[in-house]
């Protein structure tokens, strides 16, 4: 199954700046996020964002913030973003049967939403190398549990590419230059 542009909704997960610092490789998701918020930006791919329990956690990272649409970000206290009611209506209204997902933590926040989207029918693509947890392993059997449960494991670069589907366009020019 390929991912579709126009079908497709980018859900950024709690990349947040309390909760950043700690996870595995921060620095590897924070780069790979922005790569897929610039080519969502570039492709007009509509993009939903989550913050856990900001007062606590913090707000989105501000390298993240600053390329998140306007009015994209979501406060939660739910694990799972489809189990707030609010972010659920979002998404749902945004009529996407895919779900592209990235962020923090995979084997809480990131898996229960993958699983609840996967649930309600939609076709979800989890991004390894946008995702992680404090410890590789959490981080690696998310993916794994993931993957059972139905979605699809992909990189940063499949869903570029995939979004873009063909080159020769000025888009595919934007595209290439944010994976160099």
């Amino acid at each position: 199954m390929l991912i579709s542009a126009s079908q497709s909704a980018l859900l950024v997960i709690d990349i947040q700046e309390r909760l950043n610092p700690v996870m595995n490789a921060p620095e590897l998701v924070e780069e790979n996020v922005a790569r897929l918020l610039k080519g969502a930006a570039i492709l007009d791919i509509a993009v939903l964002a989550s913050e856990q329990y900001p007062k606590g956690l913090g707000h989105t990272i501000q390298p993240i913030a600053s390329l998140l649409p306007e009015g994209s970000v979501q406060e939660k206290e739910t694990f799972s973003c489809m189990a707030d009611n609010y972010y659920a209506t979002r998404f749902n209204d945004l009529n996407k049967p895919q779900a592209i997902i990235c962020g923090i933590e995979a084997h809480v926040c990131v898996l229960q939403t993958a699983s609840e989207l996967i649930d309600s029918g939609t076709s979800v693509f989890v991004v390894a190398d946008a995702t992680s947890s404090r410890a590789a392993a959490n981080h690696m059997l998310a993916l794994e549990r993931a993957k059972t449960a139905g979605a699809e494991i992909v990189t940063t670069e499949m869903v570029l590419f995939e979004w873009l589907r063909r080159a020769g366009t000025p888009e595919f020019k934007e595209i290439s230059g944010l994976v160099k």
